[in-house]
């Protein structure tokens, strides 16, 4: 024998020794685990599936994953439970979970041979897991898993239900496979600065990504996502993908939205708002007609609470303004409308309260506010709520009112300092949660103690840093530049303390748009589309010669 064909025997031994340990092992070797359950994502009705009193359907939204969930509703005695018996494997561990949204929701498992498990949850506006494990005795060999709702409560919807562990030899739902590119993309709303999206369900998709010009900017689990953070009146190209534990789908074909015009109407890029007294408190009494031109946003102060939780009235004080009359005052806020200027009606101030902490009270409130509007032609509100607010309910009578008004609404907010510290705070959430239909926050840089800036360092009031250090918490908390404003006194006497001259206020303004004429805080960039300046008021102003708006509105104008 040659040396060759010796080595060609030992090698092809070698070879055929190791094919025969691999096989072996992998003989020995267990299963992966998998979901035993069969039809876990409704996605073929209610194969599989055996609900209590008819009490289970399924429907194409909402889902958390593919095309289809379950929802079933409670009725009478009957708790709506729906289950499914599943094959598993003796003396194995399982996980069994789901996920879910509605009503009050249960998950649970009975069979097992050792201890019967379940969990739940109260109700979830958004989708939820529950999960729990089991262990199954001896002999068992199948168990019956199930949901179910709770008597007189609303309906639930389920999804994605996963009974996971050894193979039970039921032959549960395959392996996912890469989701096919989602069909039916369209733009189903659009603000300022969003644009809402919508499209069909993919089969066996756990999850969605969307993408604006080529960048993946959100995920979600539904057929549906909204993009905030656009400019207005711009026009923007989006595709969406599916994805699952396999994989993300091709892009879905491209569609374009194109956002609406900014809220404000005709309001500048730079814009000077200031409160009008609706009474006499040793200031100057003024006519809206008497209110300089330097204003672009007159607020008039205040609107009133009545015994209606959460709605507000406004009582022009004739008497008290020198003979005004409604009519005269209703003519004046039409001719300023004409000259391009809005007068809105703030509601609140130092005295004022007004609770809206419920829905019947958030109804209330855009009903009312409304009202006026169309009374005595106001264009919009001003927040001015110095006693707190609930920030979940106020922003669902902001969006209510927005939609009676149109996009036309002028929606302004004066927060003291210290409700602006943190993104956290209700008022600070309360405008982030309206920021699509906001026109501009003024935040009061007076009546308040020492606070912190951007830069975690304490800074007192009646200086520049004051002003920008704080106004860069909100520049960088989540509004828009043009969203934020300075909200100074007139003189001296329009506040308890926190009054600069109009000179430091430009300065502040200079140090924001420009980097120049800053103080010892200096922020990281400059904002040339800070919206501008507020004063309380423009009585105060008009007591002092009118020098605040003579000053600062002609610089706020002139920015860049």
């Amino acid at each position: 024998m040659s040396p060759h064909k010796r080595v060609t025997r030992l090698w092809s031994g070698a070879v055929t020794a190791a094919l025969a340990l691999s096989l072996a092992g992998a003989a020995q070797a267990p299963a992966a685990d998998l979901n035993n359950a069969k039809n876990a994502g409704f996605e073929s009705g209610l194969a599989h599936w055996s609900c209590s009193a008819g009490s289970g359907t399924t429907v194409p939204s909402p889902v958390h994953g593919g095309a289809a969930a379950l929802k079933a509703t409670p009725a009478g005695q009957d708790n709506a439970r729906c289950s499914q018996t599943v094959a598993v494997k003796p003396g194995s561990t399982y996980t069994l979970s789901a996920w879910v949204q509605g009503g009050y929701t249960y998950l649970g498992v009975t069979g097992t041979g050792t201890t019967d498990v379940s969990t739940w949850t109260p109700d979830s506006s958004t989708w939820k897991e529950l999960r729990t494990t089991f262990t199954t005795g001896a002999s068992t060999t199948s168990v019956t898993v199930y949901t179910h709702g709770w008597y007189g409560q609303q309906p639930y919807y389920a999804d994605n239900l996963s009974v996971h562990g050894p193979d039970g030899g039921g032959g549960g739902d395959p392996a996912p496979t890469v989701p096919a590119a989602p069909t039916g993309l369209a733009v189903s709303g659009t603000t300022s600065s969003s644009v809402s999206l919508s499209w069909s369900g993919v089969p066996n998709a756990a999850g969605y990504n969307v993408y604006r010009a080529g960048t993946k900017v959100t995920s979600v689990t539904g057929v549906s996502a909204t993009v905030t953070g656009l400019a207005a009146s711009t026009s923007y190209g989006f595709q969406v993908t599916a994805t699952n534990a396999a994989g993300e789908s091709p892009r879905s074909a491209a569609v374009t939205g194109t956002t609406k015009a900014a809220s404000g109407g005709s309001l500048p890029r730079h814009a000077v708002t200031g409160y009008w007294q609706n009474f006499d408190n040793g200031a100057t009494v003024q006519r809206i007609s008497d209110v300089p031109a330097a204003y672009d946003i007159i607020a008039v102060a205040f609107a009133d609470a009545t015994t209606t939780p959460g709605a507000v009235t406004f009582t022009l004080d004739s008497a008290g303004l020198g003979g005004y009359t409604v009519d005269q005052f209703k003519a004046d806020i039409r001719a300023r409308q004409a000259a391009g200027k809005k007068v809105i009606v703030s509601v609140g101030g130092q005295n004022g309260t007004v609770s809206v902490n419920d829905a019947t009270s958030a109804a209330n409130f855009a009903n009312s506010v409304h009202a006026l509007m169309q009374t005595y032609g106001f264009d919009g509100v001003d927040i001015d709520l110095e006693n707190g607010l609930n920030a979940t309910y106020m922003s669902q009578a902001l969006r209510t009112l927005a939609s009676k008004a149109g996009s036309s609404l002028v929606l302004t907010m004066a927060p003291q300092t210290i409700d602006m510290q943190s993104t956290s705070n209700a008022y600070f959430q309360t405008a982030l949660n309206v920021k699509d239909i906001l026109t501009v926050v003024n935040m009061q840089y007076y009546n308040s103690g020492s606070m912190l800036g951007c830069d975690g360092k304490v800074y007192s009031q009646g200086s520049v840093d004051f002003l920008t250090a704080l106004a860069c918490i909100q520049l960088e908390g989540g509004l828009s530049p043009s969203q934020v404003g300075l909200g100074l006194p007139a003189s001296p006497s329009g506040a308890g303390s926190g009054y600069v001259s109009p000179t430091v206020v430009d300065n502040a303004l200079d140090c924001l748009t420009r980097g120049t004429n800053c103080g010892s805080f200096k922020p990281s960039k400059t904002y040339p589309d800070l919206r501008g300046a507020m004063t309380w008021s423009t009585n105060w102003d008009a007591a002092a010669g009118n020098a605040w708006s003579s000053t600062v509105g002609a610089h706020v104008h002139a920015l860049p």
